[in-house]
């Protein structure tokens, strides 16, 4: 099985707040729904309210992120699946629960996982 990463940035989240509840409750259920399948692994968004740091090699911090790093923040689902396309439908489903696009990347193997 292939752990997936589910995402969208917040900007894309545009859910006017009278429809905010009930994006919330489909995305519950959606979670609830991969938890069932036993397909979960984690999910949850970026803390905007706290500013990244850095940890060198040597242990010290540098405010802030690599300089060619976008700015991330937003939601992100791991399920673990067993294909692409089981990958894509669990998109779908995330996709129409929050009322926007998700991005999917794949994890590579990790053997101590």
């Amino acid at each position: 099985m292939t752990k997936y990463l589910i995402s969208f940035p917040s900007s894309a989240m545009l859910v006017p707040e009278e429809d905010f509840q009930a994006v919330s409750d489909e995305a519950r259920a959606v979670v609830a729904e991969a938890q069932a399948a036993g397909v979960y692994v984690f999910a949850g968004g970026i803390n905007e309210g706290v500013a990244p740091v850095r940890v060198s090699a040597d242990g010290s911090l540098v405010e802030g992120t690599y300089p060619e790093t976008r700015k991330i923040e937003g939601g992100y689902m791991i399920l673990e699946l067993p294909s692409r396309e089981a990958a894509q439908a669990w998109a779908a489903k995330i996709a129409v629960a929050c009322r926007c696009d998700q991005e999917l990347r794949e994890f590579m193997y990790d053997p101590l996982s």
